[in-house]
């Protein structure tokens, strides 16, 4: 019961502490930020928005605290001794990195660059002397790497799992350029996740008295004979990628698993430097390459597979479908192609348009579905309804607008440029249907 009781008042101390932070509501603010941007672009290229701030922010919300949770499970048996001074170490690296390329904001990046600094101040101890640099240097002196790498491997197999289930609820279908210099349809997708933890500590360095671990964790075992305590670390998941060869789900899983695997890997190393001490500095690299290997990985799958939103000789393929249109209550889904309107085939978006105006009141489509079996699709339409039928078509050889392949930092200006096009330079998207 002592030990139960001492668990609960540590956990409600900390939880005050992460309260009392400003980085979890920095967390959730560049959050708000990021996807209110997302909806502005969308309603620039598609005239509506395609997905709900509200919603996507709380279940955003909610799967990060429950990353949390799960997070501060695990590293209670797996141990970490992270000192107050490099929790904000991490978000003043990881603030910098953004400016950079948004996805600089996983932890990977930040805890490998810290653990290098960590390497630094060991071989040059004077370093943590200088009066300039010496007290920002000093929570470094004792920064257990090790702890850190299994951090940065737990919190990957926490965000494999949240994009599995979520990876996909922000995906946007855009206009790129192909290898070929002619347009092509995508998906961006890009998630983001505010995940507070609390982790277990030695309180001698946080200067709480309290009794031993019943537990001796795997990492950290001090903890389990000098005493413990909880320590808030609120940390960013992020999740970014592009595709044009696989649906948006699809992309998510395969993105999923590929996060698994390096969340092995890393977990590995941390193991290792725990036991070789002097590999820290290898596991502190290799969590940056690993991570940058993932992502080179799969860049070279999407670009090894053709593309797939692009018409051809069978009809229209579809991009993307509107909320709330004709096209969505049909069942209509991206991916899919048009094959006949109202009893006529359609190769081009001006036939699909000639079609429909066969029947004013009512559509009729034979679709083809992922999978090459035909489906029919039909509903009355009526005068008023936005975009007619609520289908945004892959881009055509006279599409005049695709977006600009740019690195996403914080200063990325969401916008549509409508003057002469410049190719692979140009924001904006085509009509839809």
């Amino acid at each position: 019961m002592d030990i139960a009781a001492d668990l609960a008042r540590g956990a409600l101390r900390a939880l005050g502490m992460l309260a009392a932070q400003p980085f979890y509501y920095i967390g959730i603010i560049f959050v708000l930020l990021q996807y209110h941007r997302q909806i502005a672009l969308e309603r620039r290229l598609f005239g509506t928005r395609l997905h709900s701030l509200a919603d996507t922010a709380w279940r955003t919300v909610l799967w990060g605290l429950l990353a949390g949770l799960a997070g501060t499970v695990v590293m209670a048996f797996v141990g970490a001794t992270v000192p107050a001074g490099a929790v904000v170490w991490l978000w003043a690296i990881s603030a910098l990195l953004t400016i950079v390329r948004v996805r600089f904001v996983c932890l990977a990046y930040s805890v490998g660059i810290l653990g290098l600094f960590k390497t630094a101040v060991d071989v040059f101890p004077e370093l943590a002397s200088l009066d300039f640099v010496g007290p920002a240097l000093k929570p470094l002196a004792d920064l257990p790497v090790s702890s850190m790498l299994a951090l940065v491997g737990i919190l990957h197999l926490l965000e494999s799992f949240c994009v599995y289930r979520q990876g996909a609820d922000m995906a946007m279908p855009v206009f790129v350029e192909g290898k070929r210099g002619k347009p092509i349809g995508g998906y961006q997708l890009q998630q983001f996740w505010p995940v507070p933890l609390l982790l277990l500590v030695p309180a001698a360095s946080a200067g709480a008295p309290s009794a031993p671990l019943p537990w001796t964790p795997l990492f950290g075992g001090d903890a389990a004979a000098t005493g413990w305590t909880f320590a808030a670390m609120p940390v960013m998941l992020g999740f970014a990628a592009f595709t044009a060869s696989r649906l948006p789900r699809d992309k998510a899983v395969r993105s999923a698993r590929l996060l698994a695997v390096y969340a092995a890997a890393v977990l590995g190393f941390a193991a290792l430097a725990e036991w070789v001490p002097a590999s820290a500095p290898i596991g502190s690299l290799a969590a940056i390459a690993l991570h940058e290997a993932a992502v080179w990985w799969s860049r070279r799958e999407e670009e090894a597979k053709p593309p797939l939103f692009v018409h051809g000789n069978d009809g229209l393929k579809i991009l993307g479908v509107l909320p709330r249109s004709p096209a969505h209550e049909m069942g209509l889904m991206p991916g899919e192609i048009i094959r006949k309107a109202n009893g006529v085939q359609v190769r081009t978006k001006e036939e699909l348009h000639e079609a429909l105006r066969l029947n004013a009141a009512f559509c009729k489509l034979e679709i083809v579905n992922t999978e090459g079996h035909i489906k029919f699709a039909q509903r009355a339409l009526f005068a008023g309804e936005h975009h007619l039928l609520g289908v945004l078509l892959a881009p055509d050889d006279r599409t005049l607008h695709v977006l600009e392949r740019r690195n996403l930092h914080w200063f990325t200006k969401a916008g549509s440029r409508q003057n002469a096009p410049v190719p692979g330079r140009d924001e904006g998207a085509g009509s839809g249907i």
